[in-house]
């Protein structure tokens, strides 16, 4: 049935960043819808930020579309534009290959939650505004560079990573 019962579908904490760098992690929850509707070629997954919890580190795709709509809460968009305040209802749209660092934000006292729809690419390549580094992943995996294609340093991940 393609009814999904969001109550069977747990909420995954946790962050793949490197280091000190998956403590941007902290407070975000991820349900990935999507998956347990068994879609494959787009991800679909419902976000769940804590206060002060943030969805990513600010970022940008180059092979994958992304879109953002918030469900409950408010979030705060920030955006190479600035910061953007969104309810429930406000969307935002990131086209692959667009150069806008982005990422949201829960800067409230109170749990915040937006869906996230983002193409699947065999491939991408994705690059954080705000530092030095870069993701790749492929069939294999993903590793995180700097942006040069150069080892992140122990500086930028800490004695943890």
């Amino acid at each position: 049935m393609p009814k999904l019962d969001l109550s069977q579908i747990p909420f995954q904490g946790g962050s793949g960043y490197p280091g000190k760098l998956a403590k941007a992690g902290d407070g975000r929850f991820v349900q990935r819808v999507g998956d347990a509707g068994g879609l494959t070629q787009y991800g679909v997954n419902i976000v769940r930020l804590e206060p002060q919890g943030m969805s990513a580190l600010r970022h940008y795709h180059m092979e994958q579309d992304e879109f953002a709509i918030v469900l409950s809460g408010m979030c705060t968009l920030i955006d190479d534009d600035g910061e953007h305040e969104m309810l429930p209802g406000d969307c935002a749209a990131f086209p692959a290959g667009e150069a806008n660092g982005h990422h949201l934000v829960n800067k409230t006292d109170a749990p915040a939650t937006f869906l996230v729809v983002g193409t699947r690419t065999p491939t991408e390549t994705g690059y954080y505004s705000d530092i030095d580094m870069m993701v790749k992943f492929d069939a294999d995996g993903f590793s995180f560079t700097r942006k040069d294609g150069s080892p992140l340093t122990a500086e930028q991940i800490g004695d943890d990573g």
